[in-house]
């Protein structure tokens, strides 16, 4: 892939690259587990941005299969909708669901490519740790806006970009910046890293990128947080060390914005 690297390349080439993980059962393959059935919106939503129940309400889990952010939503009471790339992905969440008696419909496709879906069709949207996986962020807002309900949730994580600049084993001086912040094209492979995804096309989203085009596609942010995975005892160079330094997520809550017309509840991406 070179520096003009296209949503429709790198969706074709990541849909391969995660049908791999899937099949070698990668840590984000693998279904969720039955304690976490038990109470599943206290494990999805630490925070309570959901309100507490999201029984009945329709809900889009973007680019998130893999046998457990669906099938806990649907055990929360949702009407899940769950859309991948990756064909083995969605069949981990369609097998969870068959074991437990629970409803979810799968839609493989790109997560900037959802015209499948009517406008304002979703109460929530759940956006998990995927977008680093696209080029271009804007087409993906804008579909998202298109189809959350006037006053609906959009709940996203995302890779911060100092963590995909950051280098994975601390050097002589720390942790150090390696990769620039303003750059185009993938990032470069991995092999054997817990912040990145082995064989996957990824890219580094800016600040402005992944809060100013949310802004921009009819979101208003009203919390962030930054998910703490620092352990003060991780032995140096591991994940929980690393996290210590240069934080690897942010996860965003933004509400659609209302609109004064009824009959165009969401603005249109053209």
């Amino acid at each position: 892939m070179n520096q003009r690297t296209t949503n429709a390349g790198a969706a074709r080439h990541n849909r391969e690259a995660w049908d791999q993980l899937a099949k070698h059962q990668q840590c984000f393959t693998r279904a969720a587990k039955d304690e976490e059935f038990r109470d599943p919106l206290s494990i999805l939503d630490g925070k309570g941005w959901l309100g507490g129940n999201i029984h009945g309400k329709n809900l889009l889990c973007l680019a998130a299969g893999g046998g457990r952010q669906a099938p806990l939503y649907a055990a929360a009471g949702a009407r899940v909708t769950v859309v991948d790339v990756s064909p083995d992905q969605l069949e981990l969440d369609r097998e969870v669901a068959a074991e437990r008696g629970l409803d979810i419909r799968t839609v493989e496709t790109s997560m900037d490519q959802l015209n499948m879906f009517q406008q304002g069709e979703f109460d929530l949207v759940i956006h998990p740790v995927s977008s680093c996986y696209i080029p271009e962020l804007q087409p993906v807002y804008q579909h998202v806006a298109r189809v959350t309900a006037s006053g609906g949730l959009y709940v996203s994580q995302h890779k911060q970009p100092g963590s995909l600049q950051a280098t994975v084993k601390p050097q002589e001086n720390g942790y150090v910046l390696d990769e620039p912040y303003y750059r185009e094209g993938p990032l470069p492979g991995v092999v054997g890293s817990l912040h990145r995804e082995e064989g996957t096309l990824e890219f580094l989203h800016r600040w402005e990128q992944l809060l100013g085009e949310m802004c921009r596609a009819g979101f208003a942010i009203e919390d962030l947080t930054e998910p703490c995975h620092a352990q003060a005892d991780a032995a140096i160079g591991t994940f929980g060390h690393r996290s210590i330094y240069v934080a690897p997520y942010v996860r965003i809550k933004a509400r659609r914005q209302l609109t004064t017309d009824s009959s165009a509840q969401v603005w249109t991406p053209t």
